[in-house]
Protein backbone atom coordinates (compact mmCIF):
# COMPACT_ATOMS: atom_id res chain seq x y z
CA UNK A 1 0.00 0.00 0.00
CA UNK A 2 2.68 2.23 1.02
CA UNK A 3 4.78 1.76 -2.56
CA UNK A 4 1.49 2.64 -4.43
CA UNK A 5 1.43 5.86 -2.69
CA UNK A 6 4.80 6.97 -2.84
CA UNK A 7 5.12 6.21 -6.83
CA UNK A 8 1.42 8.24 -7.22
CA UNK A 9 3.45 11.15 -5.02
CA UNK A 10 6.46 11.33 -7.33
CA UNK A 11 4.12 11.12 -10.30
CA UNK A 12 2.36 13.94 -9.19
CA UNK A 13 5.52 15.80 -8.50
CA UNK A 14 7.11 14.84 -11.80
CA UNK A 15 4.33 15.94 -13.85
CA UNK A 16 3.90 19.30 -12.03
CA UNK A 17 7.76 20.38 -12.44
CA UNK A 18 7.18 19.54 -16.66
CA UNK A 19 4.02 21.64 -16.26
CA UNK A 20 5.80 24.63 -14.13
CA UNK A 21 9.28 24.22 -16.60
CA UNK A 22 6.97 24.69 -20.04
CA UNK A 23 5.09 27.53 -18.35
CA UNK A 24 8.22 29.29 -17.91
CA UNK A 25 9.29 28.45 -21.23
CA UNK A 26 6.05 29.31 -23.17
CA UNK A 27 6.28 32.72 -21.18
CA UNK A 28 9.98 33.38 -22.37
CA UNK A 29 9.16 32.63 -26.03
CA UNK A 30 6.09 34.76 -25.64
CA UNK A 31 8.56 37.66 -24.25
CA UNK A 32 11.11 37.28 -26.45
CA UNK A 33 8.39 36.98 -29.61
CA UNK A 34 6.69 40.32 -29.10
CA UNK A 35 10.20 42.51 -28.40
CA UNK A 36 11.57 43.97 -30.88
CA UNK A 37 14.62 42.72 -32.94
CA UNK A 38 16.68 45.87 -31.45
CA UNK A 39 16.40 45.27 -28.12
CA UNK A 40 16.90 41.81 -28.32
CA UNK A 41 20.15 42.21 -30.01
CA UNK A 42 21.42 44.99 -27.39
CA UNK A 43 20.76 42.43 -24.48
CA UNK A 44 22.71 39.77 -26.11
CA UNK A 45 24.99 42.25 -27.33
CA UNK A 46 25.76 43.75 -23.43
CA UNK A 47 25.68 39.53 -22.39
CA UNK A 48 28.38 38.63 -24.47
CA UNK A 49 30.56 41.98 -23.02
CA UNK A 50 29.69 41.04 -19.14
CA UNK A 51 30.77 37.84 -19.42
CA UNK A 52 34.16 38.77 -21.19
CA UNK A 53 33.50 37.49 -25.00
CA UNK A 54 34.71 39.77 -27.52
CA UNK A 55 32.23 40.73 -30.24
CA UNK A 56 33.39 43.24 -32.05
Amino acid sequence: MNALNQTAAKTSTGLMSILFVALIGATVMFVAGHAQSATLHDAAHDMRHATGFPCH
